[in-house]
């Protein structure tokens, strides 16, 4: 085991997904001004995954980011797929208009190797920091996904610890959406940072019971992704990519009333409440749009005041164990 682990910059990172083509198609010149917005206002943290828009994610951010020093930001991507030709692929929902290949599930030793050679041509680059196992959970593989880990930890992960030794890499982990895998992990292996969406916001916290306590123990540390839940604490209806339960819905418009009260913006709370616990290293809200990478730094930047938190705690709006800004 080692003593020290990896982790990236924050607060704010940039998550590479909308690079993809997530859900909208997104022109050459947007991305790259939402690379570009993300670097001026500070953000040294990028993320990426073959999967997204089937290696387009990839192919953009490192035409972009080979303009900087390489030893001035930290880029990690994923294993878990091998892209080949497929002339047939068009869409990979929720990605469109993505390149002609087709991602196979691939957790084995030798596709993990494969994987970071690839991304490497893919990016154009000779250095990526963070390597995850990318969604190796019963979202994408039912109650196959432990069999599925099972190949990972003889497979992936040895590759993984291996490159980390050898200073190919920096850190290792898993990009998922669950938090089992994240605990198995601990439990198996010597991971250095997980991925994890959606499990740690506002409105959402399953990962602060047994995950974030098992981190901190380590000293392993966590990137948070879908802080906004999908958009639904942005103000929209969504939540995990599907119609908000009317039970949240309440819930989040009891939170945004109690921001408005005390002039904050609960998109402010909401970043700020996940970047407060100590186990997190950094945030990657999704932003396709250069406007919005700025205002989400400014949005972090942005005055919440304490008593925000104190009125969420007293409707019961917040687990008692959650750190918040003020306390951390």
């Amino acid at each position: 085991m080692t003593d020290t682990h990896f982790a990236p910059p924050g607060p704010l990172g940039f998550g590479g997904a909308p690079l993809g083509n997530m859900f909208d198609v997104v022109s050459e010149e947007t991305a790259e001004a939402a690379v570009l917005a993300a670097w001026e206002t500070g953000v040294r943290h990028f993320d990426t995954a073959p999967h997204y828009g089937n290696g387009l994610s990839e192919h953009r951010l490192g035409t972009i980011l080979r303009r900087y020093p390489r030893d001035e930001f930290t880029l990690s991507t994923k294993v878990g797929r091998i892209l080949r030709p497929d002339a047939s692929v068009t869409d990979n929902p929720p990605f469109l208009q993505c390149l002609p290949f087709r991602g196979d599930y691939d957790y084995s030793y030798d596709g993990t190797m494969r994987s970071i050679e690839d991304s490497y041509q893919r990016l154009g680059m000779a250095q990526i920091d963070i390597a995850y196992i990318h969604d190796l959970a019963a979202d994408h593989h039912g109650d196959a996904w432990e069999e599925y880990f099972a190949v990972a930890m003889a497979g992936a992960a040895k590759a993984l610890i291996e490159l980390r030794e050898q200073g190919v890499i920096k850190g290792w982990g898993f990009g998922v959406n669950l938090t089992k895998p994240c605990e198995r992990a601990l439990e198996r292996s010597d991971p250095d940072v997980f991925l994890l969406a959606g499990r740690y916001s506002l409105l959402n916290q399953p990962a602060l019971e047994r995950l974030f306590p098992m981190c901190a123990e380590r000293g392993v540390k966590v990137v948070v992704g879908g802080p906004y839940n999908s958009g639904l604490l942005a103000g929209g209806r969504n939540f995990e990519y599907q119609d908000a339960p009317p039970e949240l819905v309440r819930r989040r418009d009891q939170l945004a009333e109690i921001c408005a009260r005390h002039g904050a913006d609960l998109r402010s709370a909401a970043l700020q409440f996940c970047a407060a616990h100590p186990v997190v290293a950094a945030i990657i809200p999704g932003a396709k749009h250069a406007d919005k990478v700025r205002e989400n730094a400014r949005l972090m930047a942005a005055t919440v005041p304490p008593e925000v938190w104190e009125e969420m705690r007293a409707e019961g709006l917040l687990p008692a164990g959650a750190p918040t800004p003020e306390a951390a």
